[in-house]
């Protein structure tokens, strides 16, 4: 009991800072990278990548002048389903042996209303890089009761797979897909201020 008294006052003290300008990296233990994709035209199948790093320069006073970079590990993908993800790092997919990082750069950061703002850069699957702009949501800085400072974020953004060679499927006799054509991949992540 007094154990968990300790632990809700020191909660109850995390404080709302500004974000120091500075190198941040992200937590991957608070952190996480999800993606869903159309099945059959009647349903999603969801899924994660569990290997992920990344980094920022960021200072919340200056948002326009941040930069990220990002790189997530296609061997780690996981749908719940381990054929599927065998599929999923196959040539007809990922190839995740030739091809076996996913990444995105950072080229501009605009700002929207609120804490919301458009992240754009170069993101690179299977190879081929295009341009995209993520939608992001700015969640705040806070002090831990341990003392690091930490911001959280969320990103968002639609791709069509077949734009970085993701091809494979089969067509359904009612019309439609086996596998959309539409990815949406969203990140929650939380950055530590590096010390």
């Amino acid at each position: 009991m007094i154990r968990k008294a300790i632990l809700l006052v020191a909660l109850l003290t995390v404080a709302a800072v500004s974000a120091q300008a500075g190198d941040w990296k992200v937590d991957p233990s608070h952190s996480s990278v999800k993606f869903d994709v159309s099945h059959m035209v009647i349903s999603r199948v969801h899924g994660i990548f569990g290997q992920f790093e990344g980094s920022m320069s960021f200072d919340d006073s200056m948002f326009n002048a941040s930069k990220v970079e990002f790189t997530v590990q296609i061997a780690s993908v996981d749908t719940d389903n381990a054929d599927r993800d065998k599929h999923l790092k196959s040539a007809d997919f990922f190839d995740a042996e030739k091809h076996p990082t996913m990444s995105f750069k950072s080229t501009s950061v605009r700002n929207g209303k609120g804490d919301s703002f458009e992240l754009e850069g170069d993101l690179t699957i299977h190879s081929v890089t295009k341009t995209v702009i993520f939608n992001c949501e700015y969640y705040g800085t806070v002090k831990d009761p341990w003392g690091n400072t930490k911001s959280g974020f969320s990103a968002t953004v639609k791709i069509n797979r077949q734009d970085f060679g993701l091809s494979w499927s089969k067509s359904l006799d009612s019309g439609g897909l086996v596998v959309g054509d539409d990815v949406t991949i969203k990140l929650d992540l939380e950055f530590a201020l590096a010390k």
